[in-house]
């Protein structure tokens, strides 16, 4: 008594895994994970319309026109409530099907179905599903992906769900079937049985040799070890007479590797069906204990024996798949979520787009202030690209800047008070030059166009004093004791032609660092590709003006430190600030000048290391000023103060979604619904 008791229970708690199970799949939950099923697949003519018949008592196309041409899926359930039996159909739309299609077929819906065996209602869905007439040229397809779900209730239904896809076939039907119907449906039946939580129901008749079948081989290579796979033999009578006992020993025995069973059915045959005199159950029985075939085992054969194990398999798979199902279902309806997320924020109105594009300025601008303020622990992002420590990487190369200006900026070395050399002492020998380039980045092909190509910068020359001897010799006037400041300016401008060179590639660089900042901080703050692609042409041109602009000052601030002539149209105040500024240097370098044994006035290295000094500060200040700092930096070109230049048109061109976004966004949207439904329904 206990016992009844406990398989009652468990008979009501598979009932109710059973139900939530159906219910994913009218949430269309099918679509997004693999669902528990019952799938029944075969060759056409291979008697699978006929066994839906003997499970559903109801009657299926037999026109050849009406064939199966989509998926089928029929739910039985009990309902004690109910009076009799009620059949309703409805359509699921297919995944790809887009969402006026798919609203379409989901209004459709036909009540209290005796048969399915009607011309008109079985049109009405071909119409509805789009598909082709037969000997028509309408240019429409044979099959859908669409699913007809028929929902059958009543008190005395046992709970049952099966999928029925269509027949597979070898040879095409000309002006009907092509090439491309045989590939749609090999992926159809394919897809079916693929799902691992399957049970693949192959249905074969047993007059023909399982060799040719492609059912069963590919039901043997999806499901080497017969884990879920079910062989169901048809048309026993129509086995030839002396063959009968291969079938019997293949059914009883189980075939190989096959943990489920073997079954028989005997389906009307044609005859039968046209004078419809003949009760399929109870032919099928008379059949049974007919020999030999009453030596099949009992419950192998027929189509209530069959109902009864479908129902007990359904149940074993989903009480052993059912707690995978929701983790799943958790863990797909968060992937979705996210993705959707990805996407940022929905853009259809010009409202949702200025807020799309303020939200992108305002991560830009907090991603930028934290860049130059060093404050790296702000966020994930400064770990993740070293690329965005603008300050750092621009101090890096200013130290750089300033070892290469103090190493090799002058053309020749020069000599301390010993008369050896100074730092990087020069060689003769070509072999052991040293060799710099002026920049320290690999250039980018996107401001190739604006900046210098990386130079040769070689290492200084010896023998100062041979050359400051010549040089002297060379410029000689009526000094008295001293030497013609023309002197200073001739060497000031031989010992610094590095100049040029060692700022602009600096500047180039530091131009490099603060582009790919720009790109990279971007490419956080808008994490949409195609966004980012439309947004960054609006404001390329002045960026690549701004760096134009400090390449230019870098260039002007080399230009006046070589010429030391400023431009202008008052001659009094050139004269005075040329005497004022040659009496300046004058002093400058006579405070550093020392007499050599050979009764020549030298400069001291500090004395130029100084200027350099100075070189070295302006040019690091206009970096600082044009790109940085400035009230003209690049980084003022995206700020809120943009957005409001943009006209309706223009913010629809940069943040407007196109139409492929627009259906990932609906996609996504309509899954999450479906997952939050199914998460309600199995939590």
């Amino acid at each position: 008594m206990g016992s009844a008791k406990q398989s009652k229970r468990v008979m009501l708690a598979d009932l109710s895994l059973l139900e939530k199970i159906d219910k994913l799949f009218t949430h269309g939950v099918g679509e997004y994970i693999s669902l528990p099923q019952l799938v029944v697949v075969g060759e056409q003519s291979s008697g699978k319309s006929s066994i839906l018949e003997g499970l559903t008592k109801m009657a299926f196309p037999r026109d050849s026109g009406l064939c199966t041409r989509f998926a089928t899926q029929i739910i039985f359930r009990r309902e004690l409530k109910t009076e009799g039996r009620r059949t309703v159909a409805s359509i699921v739309p297919a995944p790809d099907a887009d969402e006026k299609r798919a609203e379409r077929l989901r209004a459709w819906q036909a009540d209290d179905l005796q048969s399915l065996d009607s011309a008109l209602l079985m049109a009405d869905v071909h119409d509805l599903m789009d598909l082709s007439k037969k000997d028509s040229d309408d240019g429409l397809p044979a099959f859908s992906s669409d699913v007809l779900r028929l929902e059958i209730c009543g008190p005395n239904e046992h709970h049952l769900s099966v999928i029925d896809v269509p027949g597979t076939f070898k040879n095409t039907t000309p002006g009907f079937t092509t090439d491309e119907d045989k590939a749609m449906i090999n992926r159809i039946v394919d897809n079916y049985m693929n799902n691992p939580r399957s049970v693949i129901l192959a249905v074969i008749p047993a007059n023909v040799d399982l060799a040719t079948q492609r059912i069963d081989q590919k039901a043997r290579e999806i499901d080497p070890e017969g884990t879920r796979t079910l062989w169901i033999l048809t048309k026993p009578n129509m086995v030839d007479k002396g063959a009968e006992q291969k079938v019997i020993d293949l059914v009883n025995r189980g075939g190989s590797k096959s943990k489920f069973v073997w079954f028989v059915v005997r389906n009307l045959n044609h005859k039968e069906l046209q004078e419809k005199t003949v009760q399929r159950d109870e032919a099928e029985k008379e059949w049974q204990v007919k020999l030999p075939w009453s030596l099949v085992d009992k419950d192998k054969w027929g189509i209530e024996a069959l109902k009864s194990c479908l129902q007990e398999i359904l149940s074993l798979i989903v009480r052993k798949e059912f707690q995978s199902v929701r983790s799943e279902i958790a863990s797909k309806l968060t992937q979705a979520k996210a993705e959707l997320h990805g996407l940022g924020a929905e853009r259809e109105s010009a409202m949702h787009q200025r807020a799309y594009l303020l939200d992108i300025i305002s991560k830009f601008q907090t991603i930028a202030q934290n860049a130059k303020s060093i404050n790296y622990g702000a966020n994930d992002y400064f770990d993740e690209a070293q690329e965005l420590r603008l300050a750092t990487l621009v101090v890096n190369r200013n130290d750089e800047f300033a070892n290469d200006m103090e190493k090799q900026g002058h053309l020749r070395q020069f000599e301390t008070d010993d008369g050896s050399s100074g730092p990087a002492m020069a060689s003769n020998s070509e072999d052991e030059k040293k060799i710099i380039y002026s920049r320290k980045l690999d250039p980018r092909s996107d401001l190739e166009d604006i900046l210098p190509q990386p130079a040769e910068v070689p290492e200084p020359l010896a023998n100062i004093t041979e050359w400051l001897n010549r040089v002297y010799t060379d410029s000689r006037g009526f000094e008295l004791g001293s030497f013609s400041p023309a002197l200073l300016a001739t060497t000031m401008k031989k010992q610094s032609t590095k100049w040029p060179t060692l700022a602009e590639g600096y500047i180039s660089d530091v131009i490099t660092i603060f582009h790919t900042f720009v790109l990279k901080t971007l490419e956080y703050a808008c994490p949409n590709r195609m966004v980012r692609e439309t947004l960054l042409p609006r404001v390329m041109d002045d960026l690549l003006d701004k760096y134009t602009q400090a390449l230019a000052r870098v260039r002007f601030l080399s230009q006046i430190e070589l010429s030391g002539t400023p431009i202008t149209v008052n001659h009094h105040f050139n004269e005075n600030l040329q005497k004022s500024r040659q009496k300046r240097l004058t002093k400058s370098f006579e405070d550093n000048a020392v007499t050599t044994s050979n009764d020549i006035k030298a400069i001291r290295l500090s004395a130029f290391t100084q200027h350099i000094g100075n070189k070295e500060h302006a040019v690091n200040e206009a970096a600082d000023f044009h790109l940085l700092s400035g009230p003209d930096t690049p980084l003022s070109l995206l700020t809120p103060s943009f957005v409001n230049t943009l006209t309706d048109q223009d913010q629809e061109d940069i943040a407007g979604e196109d139409a492929g976004v627009k259906r990932v966004r609906a996609q996504l949207k309509k899954e999450i619904r479906d997952l939050e439904a199914g998460k309600k329904i199995m939590f």
